[in-house]
């Protein structure tokens, strides 16, 4: 499960190191796409075969299924971390999620999410408020 939030910069050549706590998990290979709100999203190879598998369950013929399907795939790159635990994020994503030198690693669970510092603090902000008031129906046994 991926926890907390981490702040590495992004190198000249565009690398990230990996938060320590996520390099086991993610040693053997990963994949990273487009996510939602313009961040990157970072899945274990495991997990992303389970979350294209569920993809896979969509009806073809379903306009939006494959619109959604088209843009996350299209944008995806495997990658496997180098012995110092970096990964290359490849242009297009640094493009898509406004990657600069400052950003933020957070665990989201079952995946990953790597956004710009300025982006992910302006999203908290924004999202502080909502998430102090959200109520027992939207987590049921949860809150």
């Amino acid at each position: 499960m991926f926890l907390g939030t981490h702040t590495p910069r992004l190198d000249e050549k565009g690398r990230l190191i990996l938060p320590a706590k996520f390099r086991e998990e993610l040693s053997e290979g990963l994949v990273l796409t487009r996510g939602q709100e313009r961040c990157i999203y970072v899945f274990s190879m495991s997990e992303f075969e389970r979350v294209h598998e569920q993809m896979r369950a969509a009806p073809i013929s379903s306009r939006q299924a494959r619109d959604y399907n088209r843009i996350f795939l299209s944008g995806a790159s495997d990658e496997v971390p180098d012995k110092q635990g970096r990964i290359t994020i490849p242009p297009a994503l640094r493009t898509y999620a406004g990657l600069d030198r400052d950003l933020a690693v957070i665990g989201a669970g079952s995946r990953a999410e790597i956004w710009a510092a300025e982006a992910w603090e302006s999203y908290l902000t924004e999202k502080e408020t909502a998430f102090s008031e959200t109520d027992e129906d939207a987590f049921p046994g949860i809150i």
